[in-house]
Formats: C-alpha cells, sequence, structure tokens
C-alpha cells in the first residue's frame, strides 16, 4: 500500500505495510548503504546480511557532528559516489542524521528512511528536518531537505520496548491537538494495548498521522506558516529533554501540558479542554509533569530557533484540534514558566 506526497518539486512516496527489502526491489540497479545503529543491529542482524552498513552508536547523545563526520569516512572507505542511496534504518537520531549527511556529503545524494519507532513513523522521519544537536541546543545544525520514500515495516515494532510506544505516542497526541479533533476523539476511546496488538488498528492510526504531517509540510516546507504549528509543545519539551535528559516524548508531553496551560491563561483555551488533553496524555502513560529548575530551562528557552528579538513564537490551543502559533513578549513567557513551576501546576492531574 503506497500514498505520494508532493512537497515543493519533490515527489516523497510512502510504503505502508511493507517489507524492508522493498528497497533492493525499489532500486535494483543501484549502490544502496545502510545507516543504522547498534540496536537494530542486535536486534535484526538477519535483515542487512549482504549488505553494506554503517553502524552508529544508539541515542539522542551520539546526534553530535562527530557522527556524522564518521558516517562520511566511512562513505569515502565503501566509495560512495553521487549515485549511492542513503537508506537510514532506525529512530528519529539516525534517520536526522542519515538525512543530513546525505544532503552534504557531495553537495547531496539521494536517501530514503525506514524508520524502525513509532516516533520515527509518525514524525522525526517526515517533513524532511535534518540535523543534529549542539550540546544542549536540539536540532541547532541542519537542513531541510525531503527523502525520496519511507518503507513502513511494523516487524520492527516487535523488539519496540513499550516505553518507547509510549515515546511515539506524544507526537500522535500532538497531532491530534493540533490539527484533528476526530482523531482526538478515537484516542480517547482506545490505548496503546489496543495498537500494540492489531497491525489493521496500528497502519491506520500511522497513516493518518503521516497524512496530516505531510499535508502541513507539502503547504508551508520551510515553516513559514502552518508548519510552525507542528512545534506546538517542543519549545519547552525540548529544553527539558536536554537538559534533564528525558526521552523525547516525555519531554514534549510535559510541554504540550504547560503550552496547553499557557493557550488556558493567554488564548480562552477552555478548562475543560485543557483537562481533557492532559488526562489523554496520562491515559497513554506520558507524564504532565516534572520539578525543574526553572532558571535553566529560561536560559536554554532564549537560545531557541523560534526567538525573534524580545519575542518567542509559541504555538497556543483555540480548541481541539485547531492551533496557532503568536509571539508573545520573552518578559510575559518568563513569569508564565517560572510562575507554572512553581505553583506546582505540574504537579497536578
Amino acid at each position: 500500500m503506497k500514498e505520494v506526497f508532493q512537497i515543493s518539486s519533490k515527489i516523497v512516496t510512502c510504503y505502508f505495510d511493507e517489507a524492508f527489502n522493498e528497497v533492493q526491489t525499489l532500486y535494483p540497479d543501484t549502490t544502496i548503504i545502510y545507516v543504522t545503529d547498534e540496536n537494530i543491529i542486535e536486534a535484526h542482524a538477519d535483515k542487512f546480511q549482504s549488505q553494506q552498513v554503517i553502524v552508529v552508536k544508539a541515542g539522542e547523545k551520539f546526534k553530535q557532528q562527530s557522527t556524522v563526520d564518521y558516517i562520511v569516512e566511512q562513505l569515502i572507505i565503501l566509495k560512495a559516489d553521487r549515485q549511492t542511496l542513503l537508506v537510514g534504518v532506525g529512530g528519529g537520531v539516525v534517520t536526522d542524521i542519515t538525512g543530513y549527511t546525505a544532503s552534504v556529503y557531495m553537495r547531496g545524494i539521494r536517501f530514503g528512511f525506514v524508520p524502525t519507532t513509532i516516533l520515527a513513523m509518525v514524525d522525526a522521519a517526515i517533513g524532511g528536518k535534518n540535523g543534529v544537536d549542539v550540546g544542549i541546543y536540539k536540532n541547532l545544525v541542519g537542513c531541510i531537505k525531503q527523502p525520496d520514500f519511507l518503507i513502513y515495516d511494523y516487524i520492527f515494532l516487535q523488539t519496540l520496548p513499550k516505553e518507547e510506544w509510549i515515546n511515539g505516542f506524544a507526537e500522535i497526541i500532538k497531532h491530534a491537538a493540533i490539527k484533528d479533533a476526530d482523531l482526538f476523539s478515537t484516542l480517547q476511546k482506545n490505548s496503546i494495548e489496543n495498537y500494540r496488538s492489531s497491525i489493521q488498528a496500528l497502519n491506520e492510526l500511522i497513516r493518518q498521522n503521516v497524512k496530516i504531517k505531510m499535508t502541513v509540510v507539502a503547504e508551508d516546507e520551510f515553516e513559514k506558516g502552518d508548519r510552525k504549528l507542528l512545534n506546538f509543545g517542543h519549545t519547552l519539551g525540548h529544553a527539558i529533554e536536554n537538559i534533564y535528559l528525558l526521552p523525547h516524548g516525555s519531554a514534549i508531553s510535559i510541554g504540550m501540558a504547560a503550552a496547553a496551560k499557557l493557550s488556558n491563561e493567554m488564548n480562552d483555551f477552555s478548562s475543560e479542554n485543557f483537562y481533557d488533553l492532559k488526562k489523554l496524555l496520562q491515559q497513554y502513560h506520558l507524564p504532565v509533569q516534572k520539578e525543574v529548575d526553572a532558571g535553566k530551562i529560561w536560559e536554554v528557552l532564549l537560545m531557541d530557533k523560534k526567538k525573534l528579538g524580545d519575542g518567542i513564537q509559541f504555538v497556543v490551543l483555540d480548541k481541539i484540534g485547531q492551533a496557532k502559533t503568536i509571539t508573545l513578549p520573552t518578559s510575559t513567557l518568563e513569569l508564565f514558566f517560572k510562575n507554572y513551576f512553581k505553583s506546582g501546576e505540574t504537579l497536578t492531574t
């Protein structure tokens, strides 16, 4: 099953519920080099037999320029040229790094992804954002370039730990909160356990989320308008993620709870909707609270890419399924965040 998306002049094809080796079928006469991490190799070594593979260390802390340099060195050893296809097989760290490396190696070679986590399937591998972290600053260096394809082979999810399923559902809930009230309602009636036990239900959920994000990206590839909505919960979430080394989904969930409260106080987002969102996050085993050092968080926020002069662009909700971006004075946001964490709001359910 495939769906084709047009993003600017680029065609991106998504193959749903397809086998990993579909890559060889699609590109029979092409030199293919895979990039993956140690966890994937350990769990699925059989899939890479007789293939050229570059293996990197697993984890966000290795999403650094030094890892990109290592991949480039291996590409040189493997004599990769401009006709080579680079395929990232893994979670968001692997896909981000693979896309970035392919975009700069020989000034750009073709690439595609086989996302292996829920998070990568519905978010990280979609949209063309590729890059690396710089210290505690998330995705500070990178580029926007679309992959040729994404292949969704759900067999990789059989070895995905439950905590990584939870991690990915933060982005699914985000899509529902900003763009799809019906999806939000569907999620309220289900659970992670339901989706883990039914490939059919999971495939439909993945396709819905891919379509939401692809549609947004197709209309606004370079984040001048509607694509900014995909940052809901991420401004604060990224700061918490890198300071406290939380899983991405956990940090974004905490960020969404805070952003929903900000929406309630500054954008007439109803208290009922605010508690509905918090309840749904908790239903999918995601945290909505954490004790933090508000001063440290604020220092990182001031380096966020969405900071513009004396203001920071922030995504707020009008209602479930509808969001917008506003620019708030840094002084207003600083006061909100420091009061929010000090008041213990994040410690309530």
